[in-house]
């Protein structure tokens, strides 16, 4: 889809290619070809965010990568420009692109296995909020509806919907109301868990905001 001068493309799950004067990639993720990436954006460190076979298909010497400190590690085995690392609240320009991490963690949503959150605060996972062609956009990463979504300013909104891992439908919808942005796409279905029901639910339940589901690109 296009917004304005720039192009959205859904690859599936939580993955996104951004274009336009910059390319922008988010959590590349079964990946069906490869794609040329100006920034590589990384919410955090599981393995269907932080997939280094992906990685592998989008990156080249000329690619900045941005995530949090739990992927430093691996990250420093990929060849690429240089790897950034932030914590929530930071505020970096990287190849002429305004970036702001966001906090992402959950709030109700616990691992039966450990008794802890999925994606626990402390953690510093992030999502991301981005400026490229003055048009802003939110990729809120693994989370629930939390309070750090009051001061996030943004055109587009990319919102998980499945729950289990992440906001469920009347979550996301909590999330709207706090960001109240132009446009919302739904993401993080139909791969680990959820289905397009989960977006259809949530276009449903946000009423008068603008959403688009998206099909994957082939």
């Amino acid at each position: 889809m296009e917004y304005g001068k720039i192009k959205i493309r859904w690859l599936g799950h939580d993955s996104f290619i951004i274009s336009n004067s910059k390319v922008i990639m988010i959590d590349p993720y079964r990946l069906k070809k490869r794609y040329k990436t100006d920034l590589l954006l990384i919410t955090h460190e599981h393995f269907d965010h932080l997939s280094e076979d992906d990685i592998k298909k989008v990156i080249d010497s000329n690619t900045s990568i941005i995530a949090p400190k739990q992927c430093e590690a691996e990250l420093k085995k990929i060849r690429c420009k240089e790897v950034i690392i932030v914590k929530p609240r930071d505020k970096i320009n990287v190849q002429g692109v305004d970036i702001e991490a966001i906090a992402a963690y959950n709030t109700n949503k616990i691992n039966p296995a450990t008794n802890k959150p999925y994606h626990p605060k402390d953690d510093e996972k992030v999502g991301y909020v981005f400026t490229l062609d003055n048009v802003r956009i939110y990729h809120a990463g693994d989370t629930d509806a939390i309070e750090e979504m009051k001061g996030v300013k943004t055109d587009i909104a990319l919102l998980p919907v499945s729950g289990t891992y992440v906001m469920t439908p009347e979550e996301a919808v909590e999330a709207v109301k706090m960001i109240k942005p132009k446009l919302i796409i739904p993401m993080h279905y139909g791969a680990i868990v959820g289905s397009k029901d989960d977006a259809v639910k949530f276009k449903r339940l946000v009423g008068e905001y603008n959403v688009n589901i998206l099909d994957i690109e082939p």
